[in-house]
């Protein structure tokens, strides 16, 4: 009698094996294995390999069994993900473990014994001295050296050279003794080539970097220092100096070089830039910010300029025969429009001042400049309340609000009057200028002139304080016509020509000779002479000599 439950397994197996087959039902967890005899006649299905009974089926190895728990665990877990979670955890776990171990079976760095090193004598390490390669200031040498035989005798004195040539040069600070001391000279020789020296050039307008060429002769005696046969170096830009020694002894021979002075003239349009133009024509940058700084004075560089305007700068100019060349000072500086000449400035006297041309001998209006950096005016020319009295009254002049310590300059050239402690004005400064016109500068910190100074426009006179009547560091601004106070605002200065009567004729005919000048003519070489030798001998014949 079969349950209801085993009644319905019999059919389903009845359904699912149609042709009468009876398998042998094998249970596996689950699930239900059919297994059919192999009585029957027929070939049974493939069955894999690990759906076998728990029974049959081997004990798993170590191995296995660790592997199935290493993939089970996840040792490894990508650590960029799950970050802060348990697994995250284990696999950081995992790789400071394997970071300490790979740590704790880090190779030592205590020494390993060898071999004991051969002992090398004199005579060895000369051989190996002798193969090896080396510097030639640590004695490197060619060639195999034989050791030394019964044959070989010592000398009693090793021969010297009977010259020794070499270059020394003249250092930042260094002076020609200590150069011709270092260079072996004797202390007789050295104080007789200096006095040689110095009565051709001064031994401080030798330059830094200037190179000796010294030849050194033989000792007078054993352990003496080398006697001086010639030294030779280039004492300014057109002479050349050797001390030779003749038969008298040492004696300075000078050799000229022929140099020629004409001045270098250059010339462009302004175009959209002045500075720009003067470089792509070739002009110095040192001359161009002289050109500049000169033309400034007379012409705004903004709004006077135009670009189809021409600039005409001359500088002083020297090239040597040897192929030197030296750049001087800013001659000429002229503004032309048209082909007329707008302004025309040149370098006259002593102290090296750019003068107009068109000013010569007659006097002109300047209008005066600014007193201080700063153009904020904090209270202006008029009538006002006094910030400290507290009653109205006139302001005499005009004043600059500026930090504390800034500079205070001359707006004119004139003659200090006054330079001292001035009441209510503090530190207090009085010019008088040309034309009957002063001006005054009040609340100085300090006074940088004294009485009876000639100051020239844009010298520092005194610096931005608040002394005196002050409420804050400032510059009270005054000026006086005929002794009494006048605007400053706008006021100009009648300027007396400096250059006039014979003086004024010798300008014209420097500027005359400038202006002669052709643009780019101290550009070529030097044409030779018929005294200069003309070397005809090759470099090549003169080995065989």
């Amino acid at each position: 009698m079969l349950k209801p439950q085993q009644r319905d397994r019999k059919d389903r197996a009845q359904t699912q094996n149609p042709d009468g087959l009876t398998p042998a039902a094998t249970r596996r967890d689950d699930a239900v294995l059919l297994v059919f005899p192999a009585e029957q006649g027929r070939s049974r299905p493939a069955v894999p390999d690990q759906i076998q009974d728990d029974e049959a089926s081997p004990r798993p190895s170590l191995r296995a069994r660790v592997e199935s728990w290493c993939d089970r665990i996840e040792l490894a877990p990508d650590l960029a993900a799950d970050i802060g979670s348990r697994k995250w955890l284990r696999g950081l776990a995992t790789m400071l473990g394997l970071s300490g171990a790979a740590l704790a079976l880090l190779p030592g760095f205590s020494a390993v014994e060898a071999a004991a090193t051969m002992p090398l004598g004199a005579s060895q390490q000369g051989e190996f001295r002798s193969q090896s390669i080396a510097p030639l200031a640590l004695g490197a040498d060619t060639g195999r050296h034989m050791g030394a035989t019964p044959l070989v005798s010592p000398l009693t004195g090793a021969p010297e050279r009977p010259t020794v040539q070499l270059t020394s040069t003249l250092g930042q600070g260094d002076t020609l003794p200590g150069l011709l001391q270092r260079a072996g000279l004797g202390s007789a020789e050295v104080a007789q080539v200096t006095q040689l020296v110095g009565q051709v050039v001064p031994a401080g307008e030798i330059g830094s970097g200037t190179q000796f060429d010294i030849t050194l002769g033989r000792r007078p005696a054993e352990g003496a220092a080398r006697a001086l046969d010639s030294l030779s170096f280039r004492a300014r830009f057109d002479l050349d100096l050797s001390i030779e020694r003749g038969a008298g002894g040492l004696m300075a021979v000078r050799h000229p070089i022929r140099v020629d002075e004409t001045p270098l003239r250059i010339r462009g349009t302004v175009g959209s830039s002045l500075y720009r133009s003067a470089r792509n024509a070739g002009a110095p940058v040192g001359a161009i910010q002289s050109y500049l700084r000169a033309v400034d004075k007379y012409l705004s560089l903004d709004s006077d300029l135009r670009s189809g305007d021409e600039f005409d700068m001359i500088l002083s100019y020297k090239r040597s025969a040897k192929g030197e060349r030296e750049v001087g000072d800013l001659l000429y500086a002229g503004v032309a429009r048209g082909g007329k000449p707008q302004l025309q400035l040149m370098r006259w006297g002593n102290d090296g001042q750019m003068f107009a041309a068109s000013s010569i001998g007659q006097p002109r209006a300047v209008p005066i400049g600014q007193p201080v950096a700063s153009t904020r005016i904090t209270s202006p020319y008029g009538g006002r309340r006094h910030p400290i009295l507290g009653y109205v009254r006139m302001h005499a002049g005009i004043d600059f609000g500026a930090p504390y310590g800034a500079p205070i300059y001359a707006v004119a050239d004139g003659v200090v009057t006054f330079a001292g402690r001035h009441g209510g004005h503090g530190n207090y400064v009085r010019l008088q200028h040309g034309g009957g016109l002063g001006t005054g500068y009040g609340h100085m910190s300090r006074i940088a002139v004294s009485n009876g100074t000639h100051v020239r426009a844009g010298q520092v006179i005194g610096y931005v304080g608040s002394t005196g009547l002050s409420t804050g560091p400032h510059l009270h601004f005054e000026a006086y016509r005929g002794g009494r106070t006048i605007n400053p605002a706008g006021i100009a200065v009648i300027q007396r020509p400096e250059i006039d009567g014979r003086e004024r004729d010798a300008f014209k005919a420097r500027l005359n000779a400038l202006l002669g000048v052709t643009p780019g003519a101290a550009l070529g070489s030097i044409e030779p002479v018929a005294s200069d030798p003309v070397e005809t001998t090759r470099e090549i014949d003169k080995l065989g000599r």
